[in-house]
């Protein structure tokens, strides 16, 4: 038998969160009704199962301890969703939040608090038509209704954790971009460091990036996977007298056949009676996947100047090196012309009996401009010939 759970309330966020880490990481979970009510719960995994009706390896993505990729899985009665730090099963009734004390969970809590209670009629405007006032709360419970609670909660999810990435990306930028423009104002080492440092947490923000894109992605090219997390309408179509589509079996707080005809630019009688039709999903997960795809293009323009950065860098270390190129060869040259007169030096130097040595003082003068004329020969051909293979600066 599954353990009942220990139902610990809701002020209990306001114990330490490190001391709620150390002692209940793997036990505590937070449930949000559909009313926003918060309760606090210590359950063990087959306490979750068995609430939630979930297999183990659905709930093994969500611990902690383990690394999964992203992923927003659809079961039977629940929505399996592990993006980075949310780690949230939703149903029909509830959503359960692991790690509630986390300081990144916190945010979703309140947020989904605040957007999951469903809105007010009395929160309407009041007006002296009662027709009209008639027609408005038509409308939004008509609105509250095709918008079900699994996707509102799905909507808080997303919103946070494209909010949360987005927030990591501007931070990286602001961090980025000074560091970049002082590495190219001076190279040195503590600024290649700092530039490597950061170059390395744009690579992992990419990644964590990356993966949730994929999984929206992913998600969007399969109306399967989508039709799998319409927990209401399957929970209205199990309950239903007739399940085989031909008839449609109306709830008693479900609008009425007029006013779903009258919402017809935005809903197609497919919907009406259709099991796949995923359009209003669709549109959802097409918004934060548009915001996801911004956040990525934002490291991917980063990444750019990035690599830009270090052309420049690579060219001024070129330009560098042909300067100590170019100073070797001049040197290699002068090397050169002064070994002509070496070379005469050794050839007068040598210690061997020849009669023109003698009452021939005038050759000494035409020996030295000689060498001279050959030297400055030597070194001349040496640059034209450096220069015409582009080892050397014009």
């Amino acid at each position: 038998m599954a353990s009942e759970g220990l139902v610990v309330p809701v002020d209990s966020f306001s114990q330490p969160a490190s001391l709620i880490k150390k002692t209940a990481v793997s036990r505590s979970w937070v449930s949000v009704d559909s009313s926003g009510q918060s309760t606090v719960l210590d359950l063990d995994k087959y306490g979750i199962m068995k609430r939630v009706s979930i297999h183990a390896r659905d709930l093994r993505l969500l611990d902690p301890l383990l690394s999964y990729p992203s992923a927003i899985l659809g079961r039977e009665k629940a929505i399996v969703l592990n993006l980075e730090h949310i780690k949230a099963i939703i149903t029909t009734e509830e959503v359960l939040l692991r790690d509630p004390m986390d300081d990144n969970v916190i945010p979703i809590v309140e947020e989904l608090q605040r957007r999951l209670p469903p809105v007010n009629g009395n929160y309407l405007g009041q007006g002296d038509d009662e027709e009209g006032t008639g027609v408005q709360t038509e409308a939004q419970t008509s609105e509250s209704i095709e918008f079900p609670f699994e996707f509102r909660a799905l909507e808080v999810a997303l919103e946070g954790i494209c909010s949360f990435l987005d927030a990591r990306t501007r931070e990286l930028e602001t961090d980025a971009y000074p560091a970049l423009d002082e590495l190219t104002s001076m190279i040195s080492s503590r600024n290649l460091d700092r530039v490597r440092k950061l170059k390395s947490a744009m690579t992992r923000l990419t990644n964590r990036v990356l993966k949730v894109r994929d999984e929206l992605e992913q998600l969007l090219d399969d109306d399967d996977d989508m039709a799998d997390l319409y927990l209401s309408r399957k929970l209205s179509f199990a309950s239903s007298p007739s399940n085989d589509g031909g008839d449609f079996t109306w709830s008693p707080a479900s609008p009425t056949i007029e006013s779903k005809i009258s919402r017809a630019s935005r809903t197609t009688p497919f919907s009406i009676h259709g099991e796949h039709d995923v359009e209003e999903l669709e549109m959802l997960l097409e918004a934060y996947f548009m915001q996801i795809e911004a956040t990525s293009n934002k490291l991917t323009t980063l990444r750019e100047y990035i690599d830009d950065t270090e052309d420049y860098i690579n060219i001024q270390l070129d330009n560098h090196r042909n300067q100590l190129i170019q100073l070797e060869l001049f040197l290699l040259s002068g090397t050169v012309s002064l070994s002509v007169y070496s070379l005469v030096a050794a050839i007068f130097g040598m210690n061997i009996p020849y009669p023109w040595n003698k009452n021939h003082g005038y050759m000494f003068k035409w020996v030295i401009m000689f060498a001279a004329m050959v030297s400055a020969s030597v070194f001349i051909s040496i640059t034209t010939y450096s220069r015409h293979k582009g080892l050397v600066g014009s």
